[in-house]
């Protein structure tokens, strides 16, 4: 089955046909009657879209996961392209099979295999206190972890919400965590490596990943932090582990979100914990700015829409132009470290 357009090549006033996933869909009135409000996505991104009455009434009932053919015409609301649908279809059954998943999806820009290995090579460095490094690989390694932290979306909608995003966040979070404990070094750095390793690992049964994407049962009724401590469990039961360093990993784990209101079951009560929870939000604040001008000329200055999940609108903002000898560096620092990467250092 053919793609047809992509929602990122769609202009603010362009003739529109293309297949895509219903991400969200909601009935609602209008004076002219009801109407759909729909989330359409593709692997390059959303658009908000509205069948309007009659057409609306054609369908009795959508929901998110479900494909279609649309077409339509786009226009600019509030800043925004939206769709307006004057023909859908939604796939059959028998033609999911035959579904360009890999355009449909949003996926992490790196593969998921060369961030696992990245995540393994740094984690064998890392970790030299024997009961560590005997829970980490022993979680990491087991088959159906890592299958799954291979494909989970880090959320539903906010930041790296699409597959692999759990592992890029993952693999974001312990790379700040290891200069955190690089400035300061009174921090217990394995104990934090830990917790950046382990403190969304509950995803995996919190998202249901795939066209979807949406809350589990058990993710809605728990949540990832308890959902991770119950996978963690029969790990730590036979890990050699002193209990005092368990506590603190269930710590990191129940206190990353930083305060209540943004979900933490408990206040960051440790060095480790304030530190783990800054790496978790800032890793998460910037894959938020960073998808906001994915598709943005470098040289352009633009603001974004409002955002909720910020309370600001951003700004793209013009870079400082690199000097001759700042480039030499950076090109110095990519060969160096491509190098390392070789030499598996």
């Amino acid at each position: 089955m053919e793609k047809g357009q992509y929602i990122r090549d769609i202009g603010s006033a362009d003739a529109v046909a293309g297949l895509f996933v219903i991400a969200e869909a909601a009935q609602q009135q209008s004076k002219n009657g009801p109407y759909w409000r729909l989330t359409l996505r593709d692997s390059s991104g959303d658009m908000e879209a509205k069948i309007w009455s009659p057409l609306s009434l054609e369908y009795s009932a959508l929901a998110a996961g479900q494909c279609a053919w649309v077409e339509g015409r786009s226009s600019l609301f509030r800043d925004q392209v939206q769709l307006t649908v004057e023909v859908f279809r939604l796939t059959a059954p028998e033609e999911m099979a035959h579904l360009p998943l890999a355009a449909l999806l949003p996926a992490s820009p790196r593969m998921p295999e060369d961030m696992e290995e990245e995540l393994f090579d740094f984690c064998r460095e890392e970790f030299t206190y024997a009961p560590w490094r005997k829970l980490v690989f022993s979680v990491l390694e087991t088959e159906d972890i890592r299958d799954r932290l291979r494909l989970s979306p880090a959320a539903k909608g906010v930041h790296h919400a699409y597959v692999g995003g759990l592992l890029e966040h993952t693999l974001g979070v312990f790379h700040l965590a290891r200069r955190i404990a690089d400035q300061y070094l009174e921090l217990d750095r394995q104990t934090l490596l830990a917790g950046a390793i382990f403190h969304d690992i509950g995803k995996i049964a919190e998202f249901s990943g795939g066209l979807a994407n949406d809350y589990t049962d058990a993710g809605r009724l728990l949540g990832h932090m308890e959902l991770g401590l119950e996978l963690l469990a029969p790990y730590l039961k036979k890990s050699t582990l002193d209990p005092d360093l368990v506590r603190h990993l269930k710590h990191l784990i129940l206190s990353h979100h930083g305060t209540p209101e943004f979900g933490a079951a408990r206040l960051p009560q440790t060095a480790e914990a304030l530190a783990l929870h800054y790496a978790d939000n800032l890793d998460a604040k910037m894959a938020q700015c960073r998808s906001l001008f994915n598709d943005v000329p470098e040289d352009a200055q633009v603001w974004s829409p409002y955002q909720p999940t910020l309370g600001r609108h951003m700004h793209r903002a013009v870079k400082t132009p690199e000097s001759a000898s700042g480039k030499k560096h950076q090109q110095q620092k990519a060969v160096l470290h491509e190098c390392l990467s070789l030499l598996k250092v």
